[in-house]
């Protein structure tokens, strides 16, 4: 008996110590524990039960990192969150806290995401991250998701070259203009010349005038120019020759002249005066500069090239009136003030697609790649180099791209026609008011020479012969002339 109490005991200390056992179990079981939230500017991704959580350090730029809804999002993102499926981990994502990428700070330590990593603050650093020589020595980098260059970004107003007062030149180059001047003169000396030559063009040379002077060649050549039929009309065949080879070329010539300057109107007609970077040196209207502590003044200051050391000395001379902080900043001081910044390529081209009075300079230097740093001798190097190489042959590279660079200003109709502007034809008006004016002098000086010749003849007085005929040619009445001098006479 006292064996079976004893069984009975035993039995039922051992279920109530199985029960409570399991129910604590439950209270510290994983999904019944609360979730950590994030801060803001950290995320955290894929909590996968046994895959092993990276720290990833990015910052804020758009359109790779961007803050919306609480939430990090942007082409950054998009290529983390590909390269967490493809090598099965997690991830958790801060800002950088001093908002820098990561250069040598003057006690010898580096900023940004670089330091992060070299501190072990982070694992990983996902980020418009530029590769340099300074920054693979004391970290690794993947190979890069994106190639990028140097550039300068200007606002279109600043750098709208105004238009020549005789822009109607432009479609031909001086050399062209000489050489079209040099064959106008040459064919109508020839036209003169085979003209005195030929028989057929006079009956009587001794008593009879060539039509063919070397006036009237002249002003043959220039009819034919503005297609415009004059005389005198040639007889000859060798005169015709010439004169249908003369034909052709002008045709030809206003073709060509007729369709530059149609394209040039249809381009808008706005050409930078800053090209390249040496233009940026020489002119003196813009200030300039770029990220303090990016690797594009360190580009600039490392250089060899005497125009970049002359842009390097220029921004290290004015360090705290020229560089910016942050790249916004930097897109604002553009469009606010006359400054050009000088930075990555590939966001200058997402800044002039937004914004639409932005425009980035042609020339691109320093070809250079936005890689993912990692700490040195880290195992996931090779393995992120792998799966951006895959990334990019399947064109999900591509897609990320297409998807944060689309703006608005991209898909914006443009007018397919816009009224001329007067400064493009100014030097035509010009030319047409100077001619008009020489007209009227050359009228009033062959009027002048025969009132003298007319007054030298009657012996009167070469202004009131004057006179007499401008009144004639204006038909100004006589009558009205004699009253006003009878009422002049009655009332002394």
């Amino acid at each position: 008996m006292g064996k079976g109490l004893h069984f009975m005991f035993c039995v039922m200390t051992t279920m109530l110590l199985l029960r409570g056992s399991s129910q604590t179990g439950e209270k510290n079981h994983p999904k019944m524990s609360p979730a950590p939230k994030p801060g803001f500017g950290t995320d955290s991704r894929g909590p996968g039960e046994g895959l092993p959580t990276l720290t990833v350090t990015t910052i804020l730029e758009d359109p790779y990192v961007m803050v919306r809804s609480a939430e990090l999002e942007g082409y950054c993102m998009d290529l983390l969150k590909a390269l967490a499926a493809m090598l099965h981990f997690s991830y958790k994502v801060k800002v950088v806290g001093d908002g820098q990428y990561g250069a040598v700070s003057p006690s010898g330590n580096w900023t940004g995401m670089v330091g992060e990593i070299l501190r072990q603050e982070a694992d990983i650093a996902v980020a418009p991250l530029t590769v340099t020589s300074a920054r693979e020595e004391v970290v690794s980098f993947t190979t890069p998701f994106l190639q990028t260059g140097i550039g300068i970004l200007l606002r279109k107003d600043t750098v709208s070259q105004e238009m020549s007062f005789f822009h109607f030149l432009a479609p031909f180059s001086k050399e062209t203009w000489t050489g079209l001047l040099f064959a106008y003169v040459l064919t109508c000396f020839c036209l003169f010349l085979v003209a005195r030559l030929s028989p057929c063009e006079w009956n009587e040379p001794k008593n009879e005038e060539n039509h063919f002077t070397f006036l009237n060649s002249l002003w043959f050549g220039a009819g034919a120019l503005a297609l415009q039929g004059v005389t005198p009309r040639p007889k000859a065949l060798s005169v015709r020759v010439i004169a249908a080879v003369w034909w052709l070329f002008t045709i030809a010539l206003l073709a060509a002249y007729i369709a530059n300057f149609t394209a040039l109107l249809g381009a808008g007609s706005e050409q930078l005066p800053i090209q390249t970077f040496e233009d940026l040196v020489k002119q003196r209207n813009l200030e300039f500069g770029t990220l303090d502590g990016s690797s594009t003044f360190y580009f600039f200051k490392n250089s060899k090239n005497p125009i970049h050391q002359m842009i390097y000395e220029y921004m290290d001379k004015r360090r705290d009136h020229v560089l910016v902080k942050t790249y916004q900043e930097a897109v604002q001081r553009v469009m606010e003030s006359n400054y050009a910044f000088i930075g990555e390529s590939i966001s200058q081209d997402l800044a002039a697609a937004r914004h639409c009075n932005l425009i980035r300079a042609p020339e691109v230097i320093g070809a250079r790649g936005f890689g993912i740093a990692t700490t040195q001798a880290s195992p996931w190097t090779k393995k992120l180099s792998i799966a951006v190489l895959k990334l990019r042959e399947s064109g999900d590279l591509d897609y990320f791209r297409n998807k944060w660079w689309e703006t608005s200003c991209l898909h914006r109709s443009r007018d397919p026609w816009s009224p001329l502007q007067p400064q493009a034809l100014g030097g035509l008006f010009l030319t047409l008011a100077v001619g008009l004016a020489l007209g009227v002098i050359a009228a009033v000086v062959e009027l002048s020479n025969k009132s003298r010749h007319t007054a030298a003849h009657a012996k009167k007085s070469c202004c009131s012969v004057f006179t007499e005929e401008m009144c004639t040619r204006l038909r100004i009445k006589e009558n009205t002339r004699q009253s006003q001098e009878t009422s002049g006479r009655a009332n002394p």
